[in-house]
């Protein structure tokens, strides 16, 4: 009998998407199933196949075959039990793409505990957030990455934690222990906390995922990413975050796809050759990954072998896209969601019924309803900008996005309609930011936007009330202030010491007048 994966047009995924067509792919059912064993355990027949390509930022390759984890996992699974690990326990783990990250993944989730991952560059403050959030039973991590070591140290100072080092003297201990770990979890099990980088909340919150949602997870990579049986798939984006961990590598080793990915500090010319020697046939990755490769002027010293490309985060701009059909002579398929709601808009790469246009966000899932609404909810006529909503649990749910159509159905986005900034495809907390500027002393007051920026699409800019006199030597120290304690990417690019700040009636810092200044300055005074 034909599956979903069997077709590729629009009209099929119309006429043959459903819940059962969903779970026809999988061995488990709506009572009892285990991602470990969906995306890994029942690809493992014995043959070596590859799993995943780890491209390493060093210019080395890293092959990880479904056997490999498999058994690492396993063995993984039976030490978290030798160690007091209990199922719904927290294993939360910060670590680069690695066989260590692959088996503490599916090893925790294996044996019913809750995989947490953590992005590698979290300072204290980032780090400390999430743990005292999600409390985990242990944080794998490896001292052999760039910071990580620091970082354990930092991590000791979190109460009730464990710190593991994933070294060779980890895989060494677990290696007196099976290979083989027969998994039982209910499919309304807890699996994974992800983490948000604050897309919906003030400060980042954990999106608490169940093992089922592996099945829904497959509308998102049939449809969204294209993601079909014998193709080599890459996703450069970190598997701590949505995007690469669900489209990047659960979804394609869901269907036994084998899936790469990138490690260490991202290079848009070691990006390129992977994609090269890999044979690459579809990607997945954020717009300014695309952006980069541009950037680098180094495109043509490539061969690529590609057949489908999308992107989610943000928006391309057009010198962009044009760099897109010129290299891959593909075309960029954009995807919408977030990670509470999922991927809900894509544009169906490989579909030859389908036209994708430059720029829009697509048409919704097969199933799903959306619509454009004007603040007195009703639906916005086409090319009027209104909020995004999402019929959802028998009522409309707002996305927090603004979007508008066109005659033809297509959505396109036009902007957050909260606080968020999306920098280089992350998503930042613009309060989560402003709190670690007010823990440096000389800070009195802070206030955080996201302004445009050629090559990241957006950058936070901070302004900043102190008694301390303007320096460059203070521009640097605030950015290191912040970079240090969040993220290497989390941090204001841009500082501005103003007198004070335009607050709300209320008392709030009112950024919407900071975001119009700024608009009309840059109209006065256009580059």
């Amino acid at each position: 009998m034909a599956k979903l994966t069997d077709y590729s047009s629009y009209a099929d995924a119309q006429q043959f998407a459903n819940s059962k067509a969903l779970w026809d792919l999988f061995d488990g059912n709506s009572e009892y199933l285990n991602i470990a064993h969906e995306c890994i355990v029942r690809h493992a027949d014995g043959s070596g196949r590859t799993a995943v390509r780890i491209a390493h930022a060093d210019g080395t390759d890293e092959i990880l075959s479904f056997d490999a984890i498999a058994a690492g996992s396993a063995r993984f699974a039976h030490w978290l039990i030798a160690n007091g690990v209990q199922p719904g326990d927290r294993i939360a783990f910060m670590l680069e793409p690695s066989l260590p990250f692959y088996i503490s993944l599916f090893g925790a989730m294996m044996m019913g505990a809750i995989s947490v991952p953590l992005f590698t560059l979290f300072g204290l403050d980032g780090l400390r957030l999430r743990v005292d959030d999600c409390k985990p039973k242990l944080l794998i991590t490896n001292a052999e990455k760039s910071a990580i070591a620091d970082q354990i140290d930092r991590a000791n100072q979190v109460d009730g934690i464990r710190v593991v080092v994933a070294d060779a003297g980890l895989l060494a201990e677990i290696e007196r222990f099976p290979n083989t770990y027969k998994a039982v979890t209910r499919a309304n099990d807890l699996a994974c906390f992800q983490y948000t980088s604050g897309t919906t909340r003030e400060l980042p919150a954990a999106v608490k995922h169940t093992h089922r949602a592996i099945v829904t997870l497959m509308f998102a990579a049939l449809y969204g990413t294209g993601i079909r049986p014998r193709e080599e798939f890459f996703c450069p984006s970190s598997p701590a975050w949505g995007h690469g961990l669900w489209h990047g590598t659960l979804a394609p080793l869901a269907l036994g796809v084998t899936t790469g990915t990138f490690a260490g500090r991202f290079d848009a010319v070691r990006l390129m050759k992977a994609l090269q020697d890999f044979k690459i046939t579809n990607m997945s990755a954020a717009a300014t990954h695309y952006r980069m490769m541009k950037n680098s002027a180094k495109a043509a010293d490539f061969r690529f072998s590609m057949k489908k490309l999308s992107y989610t985060g943000e928006p391309i701009d057009p010198a962009t896209l044009e760099f897109i059909d010129q290299t891959f002579h593909v075309p960029a398929c954009s995807m919408y969601g977030t990670t509470e709601i999922g991927v809900v808009l894509v544009n169906y790469p490989g579909a030859k019924d389908y036209v994708v246009k430059p720029g829009s966000l697509g048409k919704p899932v097969p199933g799903l309803k959306l619509q454009v609404q004007k603040p007195d909810g009703t639906p916005a006529e086409p090319g009027v900008v209104g909020e995004l909503m999402l019929w959802r649990r028998d009522r409309w749910e707002t996305t927090k996005d603004l979007a508008k159509t066109d005659e033809e159905g297509y959505l396109y986005h036009a902007g957050r309609a909260d606080d968020v900034i999306i920098s280089a495809g992350w998503t930042m907390s613009a309060v989560e930011i402003e709190n670690t500027l007010l823990k440096h002393a000389d800070v009195r007051e802070a206030a955080i936007i996201g302004v445009p920026d050629a090559t990241r699409g957006q950058v936070a800019k901070a302004f900043i009330v102190s008694d301390r006199s303007p320096s460059d030597d203070f521009v640097d120290e605030l950015k290191k202030f912040t970079r240090d304690r969040l993220s290497q990417h989390e941090f204001p690019r841009h500082i501005a010491f103003v007198s004070e700040l335009p607050k709300t009636p209320a008392g709030k810092v009112h950024r919407k007048v900071l975001r119009d200044r700024e608009a009309a300055a840059a109209v006065a005074s256009p580059k």
